[in-house]
């Protein structure tokens, strides 16, 4: 077990707090740069969704995981960087410029939406980012002017120094990845600033956030802003890696994924979000395959326990329908999150911290310890 005495306050807050995250994450960084090389070039256009998705959940995690606001509509925010990027590469923009106005202009209209979301809490925030999303979704169909409305807009190829960059070239995955790295960078920073820390503060209790001079309603705008740029940056590489948009690919589905992203990678912890994106993105082979082998596979079975080969074809074909039924994958992920929520609130993260904690403890370690201890200020009890 490694012991780590600190002596200062700049301790606290290293980014790098020993030599071990120096080399795993360096012997990270080595894989993921040569991962062009030695992957396949369906494994590479995963690793690019798990980067965009990664992205996403980074800025979410800011909003959610770090200041307790929650968000169902960080699709809006996904859509609105999405068809700045598709609009302005049309004008004849350079990348680099509406790259930064897609960010820009969608964390503009996330501290638009932040304003009126300051008296809400809960549920309430949940339905008021919905009905934003939704709203956001109506616009994209109607303003047929700028988005080409439910025709959808098909997005060209990124320019680049003189060259293009296509979706499934090495230099776009490493543009996704870039942006994946950085985003985490600053939010590792931006938690270890009075900003990041009064995030927090918020989250755990606003009365005593106030108390201590925090000025609650600027933070939170602050937070939604922030959020909402970081999503708006990577619509941006969302656009290019799809080639095409339209209105249908942002719906309410799309901001339960990312809701997902957090709850089942860790709510709490930055490795959560790419965590949980691995396991979103993987989920659609997993369903792929559960909808076209696994019927075969357990008709075989059928017939080699004794099932004639009329009643195995009829056994295929009922589960094959069941697979392929509408709303599946939907119900997939809800039980998904019942499960997580249920059984393992602190995500796949979580669930790596007590295993490595319990070999780290053993025989000593103790079931209590990732027990949260709640407390509560008085005026919050009743809430």
């Amino acid at each position: 077990m490694r012991f780590l005495f600190k002596t200062d306050y700049n301790d606290d807050i290293r980014l790098i707090p020993h030599s071990g995250y120096l080399w795993s994450y360096g012997a990270l960084l080595i894989l993921l740069v040569i991962a062009p090389f030695t992957l396949s070039s369906y494994l590479m256009s995963q690793l690019v969704f798990v980067c965009i998705y990664a992205t996403v959940g980074v800025g979410l995690m800011i909003l959610t995981g770090f200041t307790g606001q929650a968000s169902l509509g960080h699709a809006a925010f996904l859509a609105i960087g999405a068809y700045t990027a598709g609009y302005l590469h049309q004008l004849g923009v350079p990348f680099p410029v509406y790259f930064l106005a897609s960010g820009i202009l969608t964390g503009i209209i996330g501290a638009m939406v932040g304003f009126p979301a300051l008296r809400l809490q809960g549920i309430y925030l949940v339905i008021a980012t919905i009905s934003f999303a939704l709203i956001v979704e109506e616009v994209l169909a109607r303003w047929e002017s700028v988005t080409h409305g439910n025709d959808g807009m098909r997005v060209k190829t990124i320019e680049l120094l003189g060259s293009t960059v296509p979706r499934d070239s090495p230099t776009f995955y490493y543009l996704c990845l870039g942006l994946l790295i950085l985003v985490i960078v600053g939010t590792l920073n931006l938690m270890r600033s009075p900003t990041g820390r009064a995030f927090v503060a918020i989250r755990d209790s606003e009365t005593a956030a106030k108390s201590m001079g925090i000025n609650v309603a600027r933070y939170k705008v602050k937070s939604f802003a922030l959020s909402a740029a970081i999503t708006g940056f990577a619509g941006c590489l969302f656009a290019h890696k799809m080639s095409f948009i339209s209105p249908e690919m942002f719906t309410l589905q799309l901001s339960i994924e990312f809701i997902m992203v957090i709850i089942i990678g860790g709510v709490l912890s930055l490795h959560g979000a790419v965590l949980g994106a691995i396991f979103i993105v993987m989920v659609d082979p997993f369903l792929t395959f559960l909808k076209d082998d696994i019927p075969g596979l357990i008709a075989g079975l059928a017939a080699t326990f004794g099932a004639g080969a009329e009643q195995a074809a009829h056994i295929k074909a009922n589960i094959a329908a069941v697979a392929s039924a509408n709303g599946l994958k939907g119900a997939i992920y809800g039980l998904i999150i019942m499960l997580f929520i249920l059984f393992e609130p602190y995500g796949i993260y979580g669930r790596w911290l007590k295993i490595k904690l319990f070999f780290q403890l053993f025989p000593l370690y103790k079931r209590a310890t990732f027990k949260r201890q709640k407390i509560y200020v008085k005026s919050e009890r009743n809430r």
